[in-house]
């Protein structure tokens, strides 16, 4: 497929702002989806990466595409390959949110780029999320977007397993997980919840695992095992994880940096990340 690249680079600068209250219910509802605890009373700290349920576009129906992403060609540019993944990003914590604050997202694209990858076509966008509250700013976030065919198919030998961390967590994607990260975040993307749609129209043996929640998995992980939120934290996703197996979260502490990665029972890694204090 041909793609005019310097068409969707005219995107890029293109900003959207939204802004949001912060509740002390969708905390509760973000503590309860990863079976956590935490106060709830107004002016206390939000939890970690709860920023990426906050400020989502409220985009009405007839505006979705078939997979139930917004239709493109918005704030995004209008890539015209068909799959559509979050690849990975970064995120810089400067300060936690608080429940009671309006909550501020400006978003910026930064970079658009095609590369050839042995997939095939690849086409690359780069989005900064300045995510700031009455006080100031709280996160920096680099996100990656990644599209592509949806028939690329990479020729290369099956990956390895993935290791076992030094601290591990097993856990069960099931269908009420996936749909209420989707619920919480204002996700409509069918490849989550919708088993019908993502087995015989999308091609994949499940439901697929968000990667913003292997990253708030990750992230959360890294913040019990040093006592403390990380100040920066990287991640990558390199294949992605299904609701037919159960998944693991890893660690490998190596003093400045405490390593991180996901993996499907006997898959390879699915996901990996580098925490920082």
């Amino acid at each position: 497929m041909n793609i005019d690249i310097d068409h969707l680079r005219s995107w890029t600068g293109r900003e959207e702002r939204q802004s949001e209250l912060l509740t002390a219910a969708q905390v509760q509802r973000f503590y309860a989806t990863f079976d956590r605890d935490g106060p709830l009373e107004e002016g206390a700290e939000a939890p970690l990466l709860i920023h990426l349920c906050l400020c989502q576009p409220a985009v009405p129906g007839s505006a979705l595409g078939p997979d139930g992403h917004p239709a493109r060609g918005g704030f995004l540019p209008p890539v015209p390959l068909p799959r559509r993944m979050w690849a990975g990003g970064s995120f810089t914590f400067h300060a936690a949110p608080r429940i009671g604050e309006v909550i501020t997202r400006r978003s910026v694209i930064e970079e658009v780029a095609e590369k050839e990858g042995r997939s095939g076509t690849l086409c690359f966008v780069t989005v900064t999320h300045h995510i700031y509250g009455e006080d100031g700013p709280c996160v920096t976030e680099r996100q990656d977007i990644v599209y592509r065919a949806k028939d690329a198919r990479a020729a290369t030998t099956p990956p390895l397993p993935a290791p076992r961390g030094e601290a591990r967590r097993d856990l069960a994607p099931d269908p009420v997980l996936l749909f209420r990260y989707s619920a919480l975040t204002f996700n409509g993307h069918r490849i989550h919840y919708d088993a019908p749609y993502v087995t015989g129209t999308e091609g994949y043996p499940g439901l697929i695992v968000h990667g913003p929640l292997q990253a708030t998995l990750l992230a959360q992980m890294a913040a019990d095992l040093r006592g403390a939120a990380p100040a920066r934290f990287e991640f990558r996703s390199l294949s992605p994880i299904f609701d037919t197996l159960g998944f693991s979260l890893n660690a490998r502490d190596e003093g400045e940096v405490l390593h991180l990665w996901t993996a499907a029972e006997g898959g390879p890694v699915a996901m990996q990340a580098e925490a920082r204090w």
